[in-house]
């Protein structure tokens, strides 16, 4: 196991209940003598904090580890920004849900210790990246961790487009858009639309059809190392956009070509040792957790 001694911490902003809890977390790593670098949003959360500062990039090259406190969302930013350095990420939940995000801040102090005491499990999870072309010019890239997105935006027209899998053409598709997920994203929006949930350990990428026109159109499962296409039909009214984990918008106009592909680097999460899937499934999603006896 690694031994984590420049820790680096992002915060949520603009919650009281992520101030406490950074509070908690910056007293407990001081007083165990380890490194701490804020980032430079979350130091202006902690005033008088007497801290190292630091830009997000950044602390990628100069921390063992990074601890995130808030949501999922927190974490599916901070893992598209510091993927390319390959520094792990630990989770703590001052979200919703938190099927990333899974250390309790009712007891941090010791879910943290007995991980940077090496008390921890480790997996990878791959993220997509999403290039949009107009005449075969870029004219937008993305990356996202839980799922790119073809939307209507504020229109409620339907979107036309052509759907490619490696080069073969699956079909024609009138619909509010199209969720391309990783195995990360099928507890997210995917599953709202109908989608499979998937283990993450799967190399595997799912396409689920939003509202299509057509009620034979369902989920497909594809191989993860597969190269998406979609072609925005040029008989649209509407001008679509391209989301990435639903916090960066594309702009898209009728002809546009999006590309979607497995980001070649992948995220480190750092979970405690009794971290496990199906629980989590069972806690999040209200899954029963026994039968009743007769």
């Amino acid at each position: 196991m690694e031994q984590f001694r420049n820790i680096g911490v992002i915060g949520r902003m603009n919650s009281v209940k992520v101030v406490e809890t950074l509070r908690r977390l910056r007293t407990y790593l001081v007083n165990e003598n380890y490194q701490v670098i804020l980032e430079s949003d979350t130091a202006t959360m902690l005033p008088g904090h007497g801290l190292q500062v630091s830009s997000k990039k950044l602390l990628g090259e100069i921390c063992d580890l990074v601890i995130v406190v808030g949501g999922d969302g927190s974490l599916l930013g901070a893992a598209r920004e510091l993927a390319k350095s390959k520094i792990p990420l630990l989770g703590v939940n001052r979200g919703r849900l938190g099927f990333l995000t899974d250390i309790s801040p009712d007891d941090l102090e010791e879910r943290v210790g007995r991980v940077l005491q090496g008390e921890y499990m480790e997996e990878h999870r791959f993220l997509l990246d999403a290039h949009v072309t107009r005449n075969e010019n870029p004219v937008g890239f993305g990356t996202a961790l839980n799922d790119v997105v073809l939307h209507p935006g504020k229109s409620t027209r339907m979107i036309g487009f052509d759907l490619y899998i490696d080069g073969h053409f699956v079909y024609s598709q009138r619909s509010d858009g199209l969720i391309v997920s990783t195995p990360t994203g099928s507890t997210a929006y995917s599953l709202s639309a109908g989608g499979p949930i998937m283990h993450p350990k799967l190399d595997a990428v799912v396409l689920v059809p939003m509202f299509p026109h057509t009620l034979s159109s369902r989920p497909i499962v594809v191989d993860g190392k597969s190269e998406i296409k979609l072609v925005v039909g040029e008989d649209n009214e509407t001008y679509p956009q391209v989301s990435c984990d639903g916090q960066m918008d594309i702009a898209c106009a009728p002809g546009d070509v999006i590309r979607i592909t497995k980001k070649p680097f992948k995220i480190r999460l750092i979970h405690p040792t009794d971290h496990n899937f199906y629980a989590t499934c069972r806690e999040k999603l209200g899954w029963a957790s026994n039968i009743a006896a007769s």
